[in-house]
């Protein structure tokens, strides 16, 4: 004889509640990217407010002033440390 078993959950409102749940919960989102490593020395582009007379401070000399605002910040953080 063929199989008997009912098509029907032991428990409908079992079935129902695991329905739903598998319906309306999310996936885990993904972990968000993390920030690429720098190397070592890299420059990273950013604005900066600076008083008129410290930039033309260093601006006095011509080209190569944002180098020597790094150096001039670099000497004091180093100092610092």
């Amino acid at each position: 004889m063929s199989d008997m078993r009912s098509r029907r959950p032991a428990d409908p409102r079992r079935a129902a509640e695991a329905a739903f749940k598998a319906a309306t919960t999310r996936k885990p989102e993904a972990p968000p990217p993390s920030k690429p490593t720098t190397m070592p020395g890299a420059r990273e582009s950013v604005t900066l407010r600076l008083d008129s007379a410290v930039l033309e401070h260093f601006q006095k000399d011509g080209p190569g002033w944002q180098d020597r605002i790094n150096e001039a910040l670099k000497a004091l953080v180093l100092r610092e440390t």
